[in-house]
C-alpha cells in the first residue's frame, strides 16, 4: 500500500480564513494539513458579515451553494443620525457586480461548521483539531514544524512542509515564532457586544445608530438571531470583564425585552488597528487577524482575511506545480499590504465619524451627509460606498502598459451572467473561466489566437467574448460566451479587438491588443516568474512536497 504524500502546506488556525485557505489549496490538489489548537470550531459569533467578494471567493472553491442557506442576502448598511433620523442607506451599486449580494449577515459558528464539513470532500486536506504548533525551523527547501496534540503532556510530531500559513488570529503563534511585530494602536473605548436569539428584527441590512448619547450597531441575522453593539460609558464595564445580565437587559430595553437564555453571547471589548510589519517571512505567511486587526465599522475584518487567502493560495499552488517560481510569492505582501492598511484606516475613520460621542461632531456629520445626499455625485458617493479604498493593484502580478492605460487592469473582473456554448446555457462568468488563469478575446479575429497563445503567457482557459447581441460559438479549444443580462456588453464595449488576461483570483492581470502579447508575457514573467515557460522552481517533487 502506498503511503500518502506528506503535506505541502501547513495551515495553522481553523477560523474562517484558515478554513477558506484550506479549501482554496485543496480544491487545486495541494496536500494540506490544517491544525487548530481548540477541540472544535468556534461557538462564538464573532464576525457577522460576508461581502460579495468573499462569496465570490467561496464560489471559486465550490462553496457558495453550501454557504447560501446560512446567510441573509443583504442590502448593505443603513446609517442614522442624532435622534434616530435616517441619513443614508449604503448598499453598493445594487447590481450584484461580482455575482452575489453586496453584504450578507451570517453567524460565524454556522460558517465554520459548513466549511469544516465540506473539507471532508477534499482528499488532499487533513484536518486535526486539538493540535497546536509549538516550533518552526525554516530551511532553504522547506519548514520543519513541531506539532503537539492534546494538552501540555501530549505527543510532539515533527514534520517537513513547503510552506506555513499563519491563520491563527490576533494572538498568532506563527507570528510570535517568526518575531514579526504588529504596529498601530489600540483604542480605549469599550463596546458591549450581545448576540441574541428570538429577535424580531427582519431587516436585510445592518443599522448604525450614530446618536452621540449612545452609539449602537444592530445587525439582524437568520432565524431570529441579532447582533447588538453598544458603546459603553467608562463606569459601566471594563474590557475583558463579563458584562452582567442587568446591563445587557438595560441596554436592549429600547429595542426588545430579553431573558437570560436569549443571550447567546455577551462580551465587553476594545478595538485595535494593527498591521504586521511583513506578511511574508521566508516560507511563512500571515493571513487574517494574524496579519491585520481593525475596528469593525467597515465590516471588513473577516472579509480582509478571505481576500488574503484568495490572493495567496493560487500563487502557492502555481509555484508548487512548477508553473511559477518563488518570485510570485513576494507579490502577496506587495499586493495585500496597501489595501489592508487602507481598510484599517477607513475603519478607524468610520468609527470616529459614525460612532462619535461628540454632539458637535455628530451635528456637523448629519448636516454634511444631508447636504451631500441632495446632489447626484454626493448621493452616489455615499450610497455606493465610493469612500471605500481603491482595490486596484498597481504593483505585483499585473502588467500596466503605461502608454495605453486600461481601467480594468489591476481590478477585480465583474461577474455578469453570460450565455455559454451552442445551447446558449445561461451561467455565471466565473463558472466558464474555471479555477485557473483565463484569457478572454473580445471579438478578436480567429487569426489572433495562435500568436497570443505562443507568447509566453500563463496557460489559460481561452474564451471568445461575442458582443452586440450575437450568439456564442465554441471553436478550436475556445469557449464562446455572449451577453445575458446587458452587463457583459457594457463591460467590454470599449475593448473590441483586445485580450483580457485574468488571474485565478479574478484580478485582471493585463489588457492588451494582439501585437502587445509578447511584451505582456515578458513583463509578467519578469515580475513574477509566472508564464508558459516556467523558470527552474523550488520543488522537484509532485506538489512541491519536501521529502
Amino acid at each position: 500500500m502506498t503511503e500518502p504524500s506528506p503535506p505541502a502546506v501547513l495551515v495553522v488556525g481553523a477560523g474562517p480564513t484558515g478554513l477558506t485557505a484550506a479549501h482554496l489549496l485543496g480544491s487545486r490538489g495541494v496536500r494540506v494539513l490544517l491544525v487548530e489548537r481548540n477541540a472544535t470550531t468556534s461557538d462564538a459569533a464573532k464576525a457577522i458579515s460576508l461581502d460579495d467578494e468573499s462569496l465570490r471567493t467561496l464560489q471559486s472553491a465550490g462553496l457558495d451553494e453550501a454557504v447560501r442557506p446560512i446567510i441573509v442576502p443583504g442590502t448593505g448598511t443603513k446609517y442614522f443620525g442624532i435622534g434616530g433620523r435616517p441619513l443614508v442607506h449604503a448598499r453598493g451599486t445594487g447590481d450584484q457586480r461580482f455575482g452575489h449580494p453586496f453584504k450578507n449577515p451570517f453567524a460565524q459558528p454556522d460558517l465554520e461548521r459548513v466549511l469544516r464539513e465540506r473539507l471532508r470532500r477534499l482528499p488532499t486536506v487533513d484536518v486535526r483539531f486539538g493540535t497546536r504548533l509549538t516550533a518552526l525551523d525554516q530551511r532553504p527547501d522547506g519548514v520543519r514544524v513541531s506539532l503537539r496534540a492534546g494538552g501540555e503532556d501530549g505527543p510532539v510530531e515533527t514534520s517537513d512542509v513547503s510552506y506555513v500559513l499563519g491563520c491563527d488570529g490576533g494572538r498568532s503563534t506563527v507570528r510570535e515564532l517568526l518575531s514579526v511585530p504588529m504596529r498601530g494602536r489600540s483604542f480605549p473605548e469599550v463596546w458591549l457586544v450581545a448576540d441574541t436569539l428570538g429577535d424580531g428584527h427582519d431587516q436585510r441590512y445592518g443599522m448604525h445608530h450614530g446618536d452621540p448619547d449612545r452609539p449602537v450597531v444592530i445587525v439582524p441575522g437568520r432565524d431570529g438571531r441579532c447582533r447588538y453593539e453598544f458603546r459603553l460609558r467608562p463606569d459601566e464595564c471594563a474590557a475583558g470583564t463579563p458584562p452582567p445580565f442587568a446591563l445587557v437587559r438595560e441596554l436592549l430595553r429600547p429595542y426588545r425585552e430579553i431573558a437570560p437564555e436569549e443571550v447567546e453571547r455577551a462580551v465587553a471589548y476594545s478595538f485595535h488597528a494593527l498591521l504586521a510589519d511583513r506578511l511574508r517571512d521566508g516560507r511563512c505567511f500571515l493571513l487574517g487577524d494574524a496579519a491585520h486587526m481593525m475596528p469593525p465599522f467597515a465590516g471588513q475584518g473577516l472579509n480582509s482575511g478571505v481576500r488574503d487567502a484568495a490572493n495567496l493560495c493560487w500563487k502557492i499552488a502555481d509555484v508548487l506545480a512548477g508553473r511559477a517560481d518563488d518570485t510570485l510569492l513576494d507579490t502577496y505582501d506587495t499586493e495585500r499590504r496597501p489595501h489592508a492598511r487602507a481598510v484599517i484606516d477607513l475603519s478607524v475613520r468610520l468609527g470616529r465619524v459614525v460612532m462619535t460621542t461628540s454632539r458637535t461632531r455628530a451635528r456637523l456629520r448629519d448636516l454634511l451627509v444631508r447636504a451631500a445626499m441632495r446632489t447626484p455625485p454626493g448621493r452616489r458617493y455615499l450610497t455606493e460606498m465610493r469612500y471605500r479604498p481603491d482595490t486596484r493593484l498597481r504593483d505585483g502580478a499585473v502588467v500596466h502598459l503605461d502608454d495605453r492605460p486600461r481601467p480594468l487592469t489591476g481590478t477585480a473582473l465583474p461577474q455578469p451572467q453570460v450565455l455559454c456554448g451552442p445551447h446558449h446555457r445561461r451561467t455565471r462568468l466565473d463558472d466558464v473561466l474555471g479555477r485557473d488563469w483565463s484569457l478572454l478575446g473580445i471579438d478578436v479575429p480567429d487569426a489572433a489566437w495562435p500568436a497570443v497563445t505562443r507568447s509566453g503567457l500563463p496557460d489559460a482557459t481561452r474564451v471568445d467574448v461575442h458582443l452586440g447581441d450575437r450568439a456564442p460559438r465554441d471553436r478550436d479549444g475556445r469557449t464562446g460566451i455572449a451577453d445575458a443580462d446587458g452587463r457583459l456588453d457594457t463591460l467590454f464595449a470599449a475593448l473590441t479587438g483586445h485580450f483580457v488576461l485574468v488571474r485565478p483570483d479574478r484580478v485582471v492581470a493585463a489588457v492588451f491588443t494582439p501585437d502587445r502579447a509578447g511584451l505582456v508575457g515578458t513583463r509578467l514573467r519578469h515580475a513574477t516568474g509566472a508564464g508558459g515557460h516556467p523558470r527552474t522552481h523550488l520543488h522537484p517533487h509532485p506538489q512541491g512536497v519536501h521529502r
